[in-house]
């Protein structure tokens, strides 16, 4: 009687077999890390919305307002560097535990913050316990799925990550409306309380690890290097220029300080961050792929609220429920990608992707102040089916092949570059939409008398040229303003999809079957 071999079987990190399906463990351990993911990335957009708040109630300027989103982003990059060091040394259930609780805590003195000062200074603790969230999750759900599974738990990920800037104005501009800014960070204590319960339940316990010794040379020259690149490039759309001094100091101090660390990192037998991560090619294209759509997608998410506030005159509630089909085309894709990944490698879908973005993105270059509705959302939706195929794929190409004592410093790597890219890509965008706003003075006078007529109308007479008596006048004025401001917002569009279209370009590289994954990678995968 002949008997069938046995089936070869999938061995976890826990040494355990498994097969390709998301069982209840991994599952478990997945939900404790969107739940915190959604407190860190929707704390990052939610806030936006509240500018206008903290400046009347504090009586202050912009300028000074908008440290609480840039002091929330440097404290994010001085402190992601540390985060793989940390997770080897203490273990990852410890830090996960200890940057939500870190979060919660900042959440609730942000709550009661006095003055715009306390605020800024507690969205810096916030921001501490957030930069630590994101790459520590990324690495607890790869290790609990194991290397033929981190598509899918990628995906899982990637659904906070790619709807927190859609949800969060919507949720913002509510709790604003029906309470007050206090709750835009009072919302996150049940989620931290939530989310450490259940951490401490579902996480396995760590492991103890002989420790590495810290890299403190590594510390001070690249978390500095980071927070003062970050802070001159999104001091870009206050200053008007690339060339202004309070860019060019801060961005050449930091990208010096950043040169000295790669300079140290390759010398160091254990670094900050191991820079010869990058010997593995498929992490390599990966990570030039994730720089390049990261600086392209990420400028453009900044332009889509405000064209519908700005332009057509909607509320912030409305503006978020219009950019809901990205989100839901996202979500129709993103598992779907990430199961597939998992077995073919991530080269078509992340090039399938991009170019629907492409397809999504174009009749946004084309705006008026009266294109259909159902056009725009339906453009949107087709966006959202391409970053449901592009973000978490190069991602998963980024981490699959590492082993897995590289695992914590390739998701701190991987988390590092996305937020730098990101960072100049809203900083770009930004500078390219206010200058095309200037070449028509108009353009920015009727996206004043569409969100804040009062206010506009009484600056306008306080600059000495009042506006004429005539309404008719004025509806004249407003709407040959608008169609400028339309055309700006399109022209800034055109950059964001020509920036997508050099992302075809390092994307072509990515392994297209998981058979070229393993033949291009520098060590063997994730199995035992």
């Amino acid at each position: 009687m002949s008997t069938s071999p046995a089936e070869p079987q999938t061995l976890g990190v826990d040494g355990l077999p498994h097969d390709d399906r998301l069982d209840r463990r991994v599952l478990l351990v997945a939900g404790v890390v969107v739940l915190g993911s959604i407190m860190s990335i929707l704390d990052m957009t939610v806030v936006g919305v509240a500018q206008n708040t903290f400046m009347s109630t504090w009586d202050t300027t912009p300028a000074t307002a908008a440290w609480t989103i840039t002091g929330y982003t440097l404290a994010l990059a001085a402190v992601i560097p540390a985060t793989g060091w940390a997770a080897d040394r203490f273990g990852t259930k410890r830090l996960y535990l200890t940057a939500v609780a870190l979060f919660t805590i900042g959440s609730l003195l942000c709550a009661v913050a006095w003055s715009i000062e306390s605020l800024i200074a507690f969205r810096v603790l916030q921001g501490l316990g957030g930069g630590m969230l994101m790459p520590l999750g990324m690495t607890i759900l790869t290790k609990a799925a194991g290397p033929e599974r981190i598509g899918r738990v990628m995906a899982v990920l990637g659904i906070p990550m790619l709807l927190g800037p859609i949800l969060g104005p919507i949720l913002g501009g509510w709790l604003i409306e029906i309470a007050s800014w206090h709750w835009i960070f009072l919302i996150n204590l049940p989620i931290g309380i939530g989310a450490i319960i259940y951490a401490a339940l579902v996480l396995p316990k760590d492991t103890e690890h002989p420790s590495e010794s810290f890299d403190l040379l590594g510390f001070a020259l690249l978390s500095p290097g980071l927070a003062l690149f970050l802070y001159g490039v999104s001091s870009i759309p206050e200053e008007g220029s690339f060339t202004a001094s309070g860019v060019i100091v801060p961005v050449v101090i930091g990208a010096i300080l950043q040169m000295a660390f790669v300079w140290h990192a390759l010398r160091k037998d254990h670094p900050l961050i191991d820079l010869r991560l990058f010997k593995n090619l498929n992490l390599t294209v990966a990570i030039l792929t994730l720089v390049v759509f990261a600086v392209a997608f990420f400028g453009s998410m900044l332009l889509y609220a405000q064209y519908f506030i700005g332009v057509r005159g909607e509320t912030t509630l409305m503006a978020g429920l219009l950019l809901a089909p990205q989100g839901i085309g996202a979500m129709v894709t993103m598992p779907i990608a990430g199961a597939l990944t998992d077995k073919k490698g991530p080269g078509w879908f992340v090039l399938s992707g991009i170019v629907l973005i492409l397809l999504g993105m174009a009749p946004f270059t084309q705006v008026t102040p009266d294109t259909s509705y159902l056009l725009l959302c339906g453009a949107l939706f087709v966006q959202g089916l391409g970053m449901g195929m592009t973000m978490m794929p190069v991602m998963t190409a980024a981490l699959r092949t590492l082993q897995e004592h590289e695992v914590a410093r390739g998701s701190t790597l991987t988390n590092i570059t996305q937020q730098v890219a990101a960072s100049i890509g809203t900083a770009v965008v930004s500078v390219v939409l206010t200058n095309a706003l200037k070449e028509n003075p108009l353009s920015s006078f009727a996206i004043g008398m569409t969100v804040d007529p009062e206010r506009t109308a009484a600056m306008a007479n306080q600059s000495g040229q009042p506006l004429p008596p005539d309404p008719t006048a004025v509806e004249a004025m407003v709407s040959q303003g608008l169609t400028s401001a339309a055309d700006a917002f399109g022209h800034s569009w055109m950059v964001s999809l020509v920036l997508v279209v050099f992302a075809l370009v390092p994307a072509f590289f990515l392994p297209r079957s998981r058979s070229e994954e393993n033949e291009r990678s520098h060590e063997p995968v994730l199995m035992h």
